[in-house]
This record gives C-alpha cells, sequence and structure tokens, in this order.
C-alpha cells in the first residue's frame, strides 16, 4: 500500500444521498463498504465527518442564534453522523472507537492523542467527532488537525467532485481538473479546497491532500493502492 495510515474527511452533506436533508441509509452502507475494502488491505484508518446534512453553524446567524452556540450545535450534528457511521462500520464487523471533542462520556471517548494513536495500532477504525471541540473551527480543521497529530500519512478529502478544477466544474464547462498542484500554486490561483486554516496546517506539515470522488466505487481502494484517483495537493 502507498498509505498506511490514512485521514479521510468525508462531508455531511454526501450523507444524505438523494435525500434533501438527514442520512441516507443506501449511501452509508456505501461508504461503508469502501471502507472496509481498505480496511481489508491493511490500511490503518481515521475518519472526521461533516454535520452539513443535519445542521451547520453558519447557519445559526440566519436563525438569530448566536454564533458560538451555532457552532456547538454543529459539533453534536457531526456527532450524529459519526455515531451512524460507527453503527454501520460495526454491523459490518468492523472494529471502531468514536473519539470526541467535547466531553460525552455515555457514547464516546474524549480525544486522547496517544490513545488513538493505539486504536490505529490495534488496527481499529478511529472515528473524530465534534471538531475540535472549539467554535470558529471547521471540519477540515478539525481533519488536518488530527491527522497531524495522529501522524497520517495523507488526508483523503471525499467529495462529490472528482478533484480540484480550474473553475467550479458544475457551473463552468470550461474547468479543467488538476493532476497534481502545488500548495503554493492553490493559494495564488485562489482555488476552493479546504478553509484556510485547515490548508496552512497541512501546508506547514508538509502533510498532503487528495481530492477525490468518494461517490465512485473503487476509488477509495486505488487511492491507497497509490493510483492516480482525483487531484493530488502537495509541495512540488
Amino acid at each position: 500500500m502507498k498509505y498506511k495510515r490514512i485521514l479521510l474527511k468525508l462531508s455531511g452533506e454526501a450523507l444524505m444521498g438523494d435525500k434533501s436533508y438527514g442520512i441516507d441509509s443506501k449511501r452509508l452502507q456505501q461508504y461503508t463498504q469502501e471502507i472496509q475494502k481498505v480496511k481489508d488491505m491493511g490500511v490503518e484508518i481515521a475518519i472526521v465527518i461533516g454535520g452539513g446534512n443535519i445542521f451547520r453553524g453558519v447557519q445559526a446567524a440566519e436563525s438569530g442564534i448566536d454564533r458560538v452556540q451555532g457552532d456547538y450545535m454543529g459539533m453534536l450534528a457531526t456527532l450524529i453522523n459519526a455515531m451512524a457511521l460507527q453503527s454501520a462500520l460495526e454491523q459490518a464487523g468492523l472494529y471502531t472507537r468514536l473519539m470526541s471533542g467535547i466531553k460525552i462520556e455515555s457514547v464516546c471517548e474524549p480525544f486522547i492523542r496517544r490513545r488513538a494513536i493505539r486504536h490505529l495500532e490495534k488496527g481499529r477504525i478511529v472515528i473524530f467527532g465534534a471538531g475540535i471541540g472549539n467554535p470558529y473551527f471547521t471540519t477540515d480543521s478539525t481533519a488536518s488537525l488530527r491527522a497531524i497529530e495522529v501522524e497520517a500519512d495523507v488526508v483523503l478529502k471525499g467529495t462529490r467532485v472528482d478533484g480540484v478544477y480550474t473553475a467550479d466544474p458544475e457551473k463552468d464547462a470550461t474547468a479543467t481538473k488538476y493532476k497534481t498542484i502545488s500548495f503554493h500554486e492553490v493559494y495564488e490561483k485562489n482555488l476552493n479546497v479546504m478553509d484556510m486554516t485547515a490548508f496552512t496546517l497541512c501546508q506547514e506539515n508538509n502533510l498532503p491532500i487528495i481530492v477525490f470522488d468518494m461517490n465512485k466505487a473503487g476509488n477509495l481502494s486505488d487511492l491507497v493502492e497509490g493510483e492516480e484517483v482525483g487531484t493530488l495537493i502537495t509541495t512540488l
């Protein structure tokens, strides 16, 4: 395998599937099968999942809710998704641990770096929920930070788009995809990959990011085997 330990970042919106809200069981099962394939290859897997299918902190302002309160609500939304994914993975016979940025001992462990690494070494899939436990930080930032803390080889950002393009491919038919691009070029061209905090963390720690289409069967396993899938962002 090209990567021994990965941090898989999934968007909450992706869990909606064809629905307009909540969790689509078919999409959840699809992701479970893809993750199981990679686990069977012997790869150590950590996962961060968003909560946009349930609630986003930025929605708070529109509702008149305080931004900080809204961000905490968003953290709880990510935890709901993380619990759903944990349940699906365990039904498939996989061993998991759910670790939270905020203390909710009834359903998950608090995040402790050494314990998280130990779980990965023992072959458990570690899911990080509730962000980093502080407002004003996105799940992209959580993914970058946790990947650095557990010494992952790469951040795999699974989206509905198959890579990074010169423009939004859903709005611009002339947009072309990058196979490889440097952190500097992403900054320079103002491409929307991750929020600036998350992106800078990866750049400063020389942690590569691969943006790929998680909804296409086999993409995840192809990636960890070293095939060219999506767009690799690295220090060239």
